[in-house]
């Protein structure tokens, strides 16, 4: 293991310290287009600490999102005390955001799971690991006998690692052979992954983080970057700070900080992107901002989308998307005047109505100006979790790993062949399974046993009335795997102590394709183990066989996982064959690293091919607006031939539009200080300090409709539910309210009164079977005048509208320190 000091990490002792709760985004070091990042070593160590004192650094990458932000873990005494930004990493040059400052915190929160649990008399109590294996072995034996494969299902994260992903998949598909493998990343970017597909053919970001160096457009699309990425968005603003600053377009109806220093703020109604995305491509097409050259030699499909976009004007999109004609033009004239243009996209575009059709029509943007493959122009359909690429690259959110298409009959076989199992045995007569459909198979009956793990559905699902209905049932076998008592686990038969990040090692991928390796620091507590070894001992006790009689999987740990994987993905777009363990100790690297290009890949289709021929595509394509698959026959008859498919899509209204009754759209979503359900962040103390509770948000003039102020206790409701919140007053679009997803604990009656996804619906996106959790209808109501202020943060879209709100603060446990390297100016690469 490779260790570092506190010189490797550029630690002296005039580092200066800031408050990072205060400034999430940290201090500037500008730089200029085409220029080097400059480097900022951020660090933060527990009480009483010092970097010369820590015994050892052990590398590992950020796990509370999904930038994939380099950092060493200090560790004194076999405990995690700090950790440092790792400065000569691609992706973060040393920087670090509030949630890797603190976040390691939650290792050591007394309420971590250290023993297996089992449902006595309906009680949970604590038991040994043989007993707890044995009660999951007999049951899956006993499925497996009866009603067979499909009656067992597996719900995972997009937190663990890549090795666990792909040990998963292979017990779930070549073992037992059921399909119903999903991830939480359904609810995250699932959408991601189909625009990606059904535009180019393949999962896999065609961009790069490096592009934020030489972009003259950087083009945001719902995706409030300055919360969920904090270094990504420092990155941003060293850009802006710097020569040559990049025009900025945000689209969001929240007041985010983005928003704040956009040349352009689109505000739309939720629900009404693909009509704004095609006011947009029709005005690219009508002032000729395209390139022609490309579109021929590159693409299929352009003349259907100028089709479709003909007759959306920007008057017409205005009036759906209630904004003003001119800002769209505007917006429109940015794109189409920029020389060098990246566009992301994240949950505004993916939990909204028309998922995949809009978040298609940003890649056509691209498409039509022919910015993909070269510095500066890219497009990044974002992932919102630290390892949401493994799991789709693994196959463990129910795709084929590697990539591999399952109407393909020499992919599965390919497949098979590696695992050493027969075709047959891996599921694909039909799409894989998505999450939605195995919890509605689980409600049905015919899904009796389903492993969860690392993931806290009761929190996290729409409609969360029905899903606590369907986790409780007697008839469903429930088994938790998490590092902590959550909701969900509540609910189980079988409750599973798995080691934390820190506690065990492994490779991960984040946004842009980088990966790194997280090797183990400490033990973890108890007898909790790691996610790998709970799954090998899981395949060890079913006795899982291949057709030669060995153990399916045949590897022991991790190492031996990771190659088992590099050869699963070699010659596959997510090409892994030339990293090893050994390369990623030296820094984070972006596949496809092969022997032709063994340093990695910036950025993809750089000569403008596209994985799209038949025999190699990931997936033969759906129809965006409908879902329906698209069969072989038809597909070759399209003859992609490597070219990018364009595909167009016509509005249509949300189904659940605001009506008299529920006037306003709710959408809900992230703060930088928390993820997910909270159960690690909540735990860790300055970032549970400064977003402590659940809140509203309004914008005035909503807010003096329902006679609300600044504070006041409020109760938002759908026809699905209601919650109970202080109502913060921002500069959010007229029509909207907003709730942070994040809270779900039961109160002291043991009501869930604080989960926003109460009220959300279950409705899906077509193509990519996302859930749309912003496009409800909603009402408000005022429940108690209150003279304090709402538990919301002040330093991001939560801020404030006018009224007198204290600053949000970490005070004196939240001092970070930070030195930042003297600018050495140089280009970053060559620009062409």
């Amino acid at each position: 293991m490779r260790t570092f000091g506190a010189a490797e990490h550029g630690y002296d002792a005039g580092m200066a310290t800031s408050d990072r709760i205060a400034q999430p985004w940290g201090v500037r070091t500008p730089y200029g287009r085409g220029e080097n990042w400059p480097s900022r070593t951020d660090m933060f160590l527990a009480d009483g600490v010092r970097a010369e004192t820590v015994e050892r650094w052990v590398p590992s990458a950020s796990v509370l999102h999904s930038n994939g932000d380099a950092m060493d873990i200090a560790v004194k005494d076999g405990r995690i005390v700090g950790v440092c930004g790792r400065t000569n990493d691609r992706v973060n040059r040393g920087r670090l955001g509030p949630k890797d400052l603190y976040g390691w915190q939650a290792n050591h929160a007394a309420q971590r799971l250290t023993e297996p649990l089992i449902r006595v008399d309906g009680r949970l109590v604590p038991t040994d690991w043989d007993t707890a294996m044995e009660r999951i072995a007999r049951r899956s034996r006993e499925l497996l006998d009866g009603p067979g494969p499909e009656a067992i299902g597996f719900y995972t994260s997009g937190q663990l690692f890549l090795e666990e992903y792909y040990t998963l998949g292979v017990i779930a598909h070549g073992a037992i052979g059921t399909p119903h493998v999903d991830g939480n990343t359904r609810l995250c970017t699932a959408t991601a992954a189909e625009a990606l597909k059904e535009s180019f053919g393949s999962d896999g970001q065609p961009g790069s983080y490096a592009d934020v160096d030489h972009a003259d457009v950087i083009a945001l699309y719902g995706h409030n970057v300055a919360e969920t990425q904090t270094v990504l968005w420092a990155r941003m603003l060293d850009r802006l700070a710097g020569a040559n600053p990049p025009g900025l377009l945000c689209v969001d109806p929240r007041p985010t900080k983005v928003a704040e220093y956009a040349t352009v703020h689109l505000a739309p109604l939720p629900g009404s992107n693909v009509a704004l995305m095609n006011a947009l491509l029709h005005e690219l097409i009508e002032h000729d901002w395209i390139d022609h050259d490309y579109l021929a030699a590159h693409t299929i499909g352009f003349e259907d989308l100028a089709q479709q976009v003909s007759g959306w004007t920007p008057e017409r999109a205005a009036d759906i998307c209630r904004l003003e004609a001119r800002q769209i033009r505007q917006a429109a004239e940015l794109l189409g005047a920029a020389p060098r243009l990246l566009s992301t996209v994240l949950q505004g575009f993916y939990q909204s109505h028309q998922a995949t059709a809009a978040a298609v029509q940003v890649n056509n943007v691209h498409l039509l100006r022919g910015m993909l493959g070269k510095p500066g122009c890219g497009v990044m359909q974002m992932n919102g979790q630290p390892t949401a690429q493994n799991t789709r690259e693994c196959g463990a959110d129910g795709d084929l790993a590697g990539f591999r298409n399952y109407a393909n009959a020499d992919h599965v076989a390919e497949l098979a062949e590696l695992w050493h199992v027969s075709p047959e045995d891996i599921p694909h007569d039909g799409p894989p399974t998505h999450a939605m459909r195995m919890f509605e198979l689980a409600e049905q009956g015919s899904l009796r046993m389903l492993w969860v793990s690392a993931t806290n559905p009761a929190v996290s699902l729409p409609e969360l009335a029905r899903i606590r209905g369907i986790l409780a049932r007697p008839e469903l076998f429930l088994v938790v795997q998490d590092i902590f008592r959550t909701e969900t686990a509540e609910l189980a038969d079988v409750v599973l102590p798995a080691a934390a990040w820190g506690e065990k090692t492994g490779a991960f991928t984040n946004a842009d394709r980088t990966v790194h390796l997280s090797e183990k620091a400490v033990e973890p507590p108890g007898s909790a183990r790691p996610d790998l070894d709970i799954f090998l001992d899981y395949a060890r006790r079913m006795d899982f066989r291949d057709r030669a009689g060995n153990p399916l999987p045949p590897w022991t740990g991790a190492e031996d996982a990771f190659a088992a994987w590099q050869r699963c993905s070699a010659g596959r777009p997510c090409d892994y064959s030339a990293l090893t363990y050994a390369k990623l100790r030296e820094g984070g690297v972006q596949w496809p690293c092969t022997d032709e290009h063994p340093d990695g890949t910036e950025r993809l289709y750089t000569d403008g091919h596209f994985p799209t021929d038949p025999d190699y595509c990931e997936t033969y394509g759906k129809d965006i607006a409908d879902g329906s698959t698209i069969e072989e026959q038809d597909y070759r008859a399209r003859d992609p031939r490597g070219r990018a498919i364009i595909k167009a899509a016509d509005y249509a209204p949300p189904h659940e539009p605001p009506s008299e009754q529920y006037p306003l759209v709710l959408i809900t979503g992230r703060t930088l200080y928390h993820f997910h359900t909270r159960t690690k962040t909540a735990r860790a103390p300055q970032l549970q300090a400064a977003a402590p509770e659940v809140w509203a948000e309004l914008c005035p003039q909503d807010a003096q409709g329902a006679g609300v102020s600044e504070g006041d206790l409020v109760e938002v409701y759908s026809r699905r539910g209601a919650v109970r919140a202080r109502a913060r007053i921002t500069g959010i679009r007229p029509g909207v309210v907003f709730l942070p997803f994040h809270y779900g604990y039961f109160d002291d009656d043991g009501e869930h009164t604080r989960a926003a996804n109460e009220l959300t619906r279950t409705e899906l996106d077509p193509a990519s079977k996302q859930p749309l959790f912003k496009t409800a209808a909603a009402a408000i109501r005022l429940i108690e005048h209150s003279d304090g202020v709402a538990p919301a943060p002040t330093t991001g879209a939560s801020k404030p509208y006018g009224a007198n709100v204290p600053e949000t603060v970490g005070g004196e446990r939240a001092l970070a320190d930070h030195e930042c390297a003297e600018p050495k100016g140089g280009v970053a690469e060559p620009v062409s």
